[in-house]
């Protein structure tokens, strides 16, 4: 899983994807008829229906998965060179605490996380819930050195190196590096498409699910399918009915989530595959988060889309956590969707 190692591992906050956009190319290419990027950052393969034209004729298929992460910008430098930061992407602040950092400046730059040390912390302080504003990275480096470096405006990115624990992986970042390797290796995968392919690394997911709204808008495909992580709760403290997915159960088919809601026929189809092709999977209702689907959908005429998710514990931080079983299941589940989509008819007037 090195190309996994490589993704998670690189610095793409939401509006400076660049690095990663640049190895989804090259590892996209071989396998795709063409590729462009538009100027929102995305990188937009297509692969053209191979074989007989189905009747009904060619559809056009739409996968994406968004290649930012939450991530910080230098919002202030003071006077010692300490910096301040802006979030780009929803941050759980208790997180934040001694944790390091990569600052994208002239060149990367490492820095500590710091705050007051519980030694000199009163009463009150150590009872409030620290803010983001709280918080400041230090590069150990004096003000004029600083300034050579590093300016406002720069892209901050949480630092850490993947390791394995047991049958899963941990590192920060598999939302959603962890969709746009899965996406890759189901590309790889496939031999045959009847219909034709977009497959899409989008951008600024994290704030507003920017990109794939702008790539949606312009191809305006017939059938949209997000890959993302999911919640995965599973963990001591949960109640079974706030699990969400569970670990090692499968690919998640989402049937909603805060921005979208998966058209029927199209679940219905997934399900088909999974129990077809003896892939694990699970049904996915998370209640709040969306993915690009919710944005796919809201392309000009509308279309069919899902999410088809790998199970996340720790999302948002610098920690998260997935089992190896459910991302090959869901590279097998996309790539048995892509060589054998069924039926294209997608609407739902008059069906029961």
């Amino acid at each position: 899983m090195e190309l996994l190692r490589q993704l998670v591992e690189m610095s793409g906050p939401p509006g400076r994807e660049e690095r990663v956009r640049k190895l989804v190319i090259e590892e996209l290419t071989p396998h795709v008829d063409s590729i462009t990027h538009d100027s929102m950052g995305n990188v937009i393969g297509f692969r053209a229906g191979r074989g007989p034209e189905p009747k009904g004729g060619r559809k056009t298929i739409f996968v994406a998965a968004h290649m930012d992460e939450i991530g910080f910008y230098v919002s202030y430098i003071d006077e010692k060179g300490f910096i301040r930061l802006q979030p780009a992407g929803g941050f759980d602040p208790r997180t934040m605490m001694a944790q390091r950092v990569t600052i994208m400046g002239r060149r990367d730059v490492p820095g500590v996380i710091g705050s007051k040390p519980i030694h000199i912390l009163t009463a009150d302080e150590r009872k409030k819930v620290l803010e983001i504003k709280d918080y400041f990275v230090d590069v150990g480096l004096p003000k004029e050195e600083v300034d050579k470096l590093i300016e406002v405006g720069d892209p901050v990115t949480m630092h850490r190196k993947m390791e394995e624990l047991g049958d899963c992986l941990t590192c920060k970042t598999f939302d959603d590096r962890v969709g746009v390797y899965c996406m890759l290796e189901a590309i790889k995968k496939i031999k045959n498409n009847a219909h034709d392919l977009y497959i899409v690394g989008t951008t600024q997911e994290e704030v507003g699910l920017r990109g794939a709204w702008a790539s949606a808008s312009g191809i305006r495909p017939d059938v949209g399918i997000a890959i993302d992580v999911t919640l995965a709760i599973d963990v001591p403290g949960t109640p079974g009915p706030e699990e969400v997915s569970r670990f090692g159960d499968g690919a998640a088919i989402s049937i909603m989530n805060g921005a979208s809601i998966t058209n029927r026929k199209l679940l219905n189809r997934f399900v088909k595959l999974a129990k077809d092709n003896k892939i694990n999977y699970q049904m996915d209702v998370m209640p709040k988060g969306g993915t690009d689907a919710g944005a796919i959908q809201k392309a000009p005429g509308g279309c069919a889309v899902t999410t088809i998710s790998i199970p996340c514990r720790y999302i948002h931080s610098t920690v998260e956590t997935v089992h190896k079983q459910d991302i090959q299941d869901v590279i097998d589940l996309l790539a048995a969707y892509l060589e054998e989509p069924g039926d294209m008819d997608y609407t739902l007037v008059n069906v029961d």
